[in-house]
């Protein structure tokens, strides 16, 4: 069964400055990938421990969240992680 997915306000954010065809791309990311098995993602540490990242571009990671009790996905940040 597909995971729900949610978004949070920071990433509403983040995916609102990505272009048309980035944001394409992170719903095709999230529908096929993400929301059948978010384990394809790295897990994160440090500061970011529990959330994992997934390759957007480059430059940018989509960093989420799983709630395995509630088969929930949310996702945190859609944006680059070099600062920029």
């Amino acid at each position: 069964m597909p995971y729900d997915i949610r978004i949070t306000k920071q990433a509403k954010k983040d995916i609102d400055t990505l272009t048309p065809k980035l944001r394409a791309k992170l719903r095709d990311i999230l529908v096929h990938v993400i929301a059948v098995d978010p384990s394809e993602g790295k897990k994160l540490l440090g500061d970011l421990a529990g959330s994992y990242s997934y390759r957007l571009t480059y430059k940018d990671r989509i960093v989420y969240s799983v709630d395995e009790r509630t088969n929930t996905v949310y996702i945190e940040r859609a944006r680059t992680h070099y600062g920029d």
